[in-house]
């Protein structure tokens, strides 16, 4: 459980970089030395700011292909680690119909702030049975695979079992080489995945037993993963994946909602003697909050008291937590209780922290 004990030394505060924006639900850099934030907007646009100024023209809007609304929209973005040459990003929206689509799309080379929609390639999609639980998240891992993180399709308590089913891949996190296009698919599969060589296993898959994973991020130093999972009726949770790990993990939805038995007391225990599951480093109930916020590991160099904090918040508390990522078996300290609706971490290139705010703000993670 997070310690509600005073602050340290190492609190934080949060200076706002832009207002105006709708519904921003995430922020990231592109990994060309532009000094470039991009801001996507719940609705299908995403926004560039520079300078710390927020740029007037959208860098693009594809709201015409998007439902927006409630756990619907624009929910992932991600530029590809090579994008100063190839141009190519990714995102990750629900479609008219309410499913799941990850495409690419190409910046313009002589407009480098400008990409048009008709450069879109459908690369993956999935049905979604349900409104909620779409996950939504988008990364590239430091192998150069792009990760995608997806809900258990919805409803309430997983009732078509997804977290736990290798046939589907709702409740998932996958794996995909979007530089590879084979079998038939718009993409590759990474040769070193779980379950490719499994009989009925879908093989994108990376990790399982997920309800809503609500953000995840790879630590610049070693790798390792780490993921927001919102949880059911009374507990929200953070996993951890060591950077060394050849994948294949069970974080356990819906057997357990955090680390407490949600469904039936005996597949708790068979599931723990078996040792089939991975608990979560951090965990809070919902006297703390209602959706849990994932972040990143700090790993800029403007604030040295910062740096290998794991940062993450909630949605509905507006509560900011630091976990030691080195020190993960301790209990997360509150840095900030900031009154806002945190609906996304990012990063600059250099490593310097920022949240959106689903208000129309984005702001930077600061040390007092």
């Amino acid at each position: 459980m997070p310690n509600d004990a005073a602050q340290s030394s190492s609190a934080i505060d949060l200076r706002e970089i832009a207002s105006g924006l709708t519904a921003p639900l995430g922020v990231t850099h592109s990994p060309d030395g532009s000094r470039r934030l991009f801001v996507s907007e719940q609705e299908g646009v995403i926004r560039i700011v520079k300078g710390g100024k927020l740029l007037p023209r959208p860098f693009i809007d594809i709201s015409d292909v998007i439902t927006s609304g409630g756990e619907r929209g624009l929910l992932g973005l991600s530029f590809h680690p090579a994008f100063g040459k190839n141009r190519r990003f990714y995102v990750n929206y629900t479609d008219l119909e309410g499913d799941s689509v990850i495409a690419e799309y190409k910046a313009s080379r002589r407009r480098p702030n400008r990409a048009s929609p008709s450069t879109a390639r459908e690369v993956l999609t999935f049905d979604q049975p349900y409104s909620n639980h779409n996950g939504g998240g988008l990364a590239f891992g430091p192998d150069g695979y792009l990760y995608i993180a997806v809900g258990d399709g919805g409803s309430g308590g997983d009732p078509q079992g997804n977290g736990q089913r290798k046939d589907t891949l709702l409740g998932k996190m996958l794996r995909i080489d979007v530089d590879d296009r084979s079998g038939g698919r718009q993409y590759g599969i990474p040769p070193d995945n779980p379950f490719v060589d499994e009989a009925g296993a879908q093989p994108e898959i990376w990790s399982y037993g997920l309800r809503n994973p609500w953000r995840f991020s790879f630590d610049r130093v070693g790798g390792a993963m780490w993921i927001g999972d919102v949880g059911q009726n009374e507990w929200e949770e953070v996993d951890f994946e060591p950077g060394s790990s050849p994948g294949g993990l069970n974080f356990g939805w819906n057997i357990k909602e955090g680390t407490h038995c949600y469904a039936s007391q005996t597949d708790c225990e068979v599931a723990d003697r078996a040792g089939d599951l991975t608990d979560p480093v951090e965990e809070y109930n919902h006297e703390l909050g209602c959706s849990v916020t994932g972040g990143h590991v700090y790993r800029g160099r403007r604030f040295s008291g910062l740096r290998g904090l794991y940062f993450f918040a909630d949605y509905c508390s507006g509560t900011i937590w630091a976990l030691d990522s080195d020190e993960r078996l301790q209990a997360s300290e509150v840095k900030l209780e900031s009154g806002l609706s945190i609906s996304s971490f990012g990063e600059s290139q250099s490593g310097e922290l920022f949240v959106t705010d689903h208000g129309g703000k984005l702001l930077q993670v600061v040390a007092k």
